[in-house]
């Protein structure tokens, strides 16, 4: 019988959930389509809903995470700020080492 070990990371924030697996994709979408409602399609959910994880975010964090842009002729947008870049990137790392980690902690387990 495989034993497996699976493990879920989020930060929080005054006890509430700040960040995680779905605002980090919410950004990645971001960064590469430049668009908050592109991003929220392919995502499968609402534009209220991804516009109110972008607001939190950026009011509940030290600096802004996301640049929204107010639509004209050419449409509005959307960036990710450099915060945003650090941010997924040490929140990936630390999932990648947790992983390791629990790769490892299953395969004692599995001897057991």
């Amino acid at each position: 019988m495989e034993k497996k070990l699976h493990i879920r990371c989020w930060i929080t924030m005054d006890q509430e959930k700040f960040f995680g697996p779905g605002r980090l994709q919410l950004l990645a979408l971001i960064q590469s389509e430049g668009s908050l409602s592109k991003a929220a399609q392919q995502m499968g959910m609402s534009y209220k809903k991804a516009w109110d994880m972008v607001n939190d975010l950026n009011s509940r964090g030290s600096q802004p995470y996301v640049i929204l842009k107010k639509g004209g002729e050419k449409g509005g947008g959307a960036e990710i700020t450099r915060q945003a870049q650090i941010l997924i990137s040490r929140f990936r790392a630390l999932v990648e080492k947790m992983e390791r980690m629990a790769g490892e902690e299953a395969a004692i387990l599995e001897m057991l």
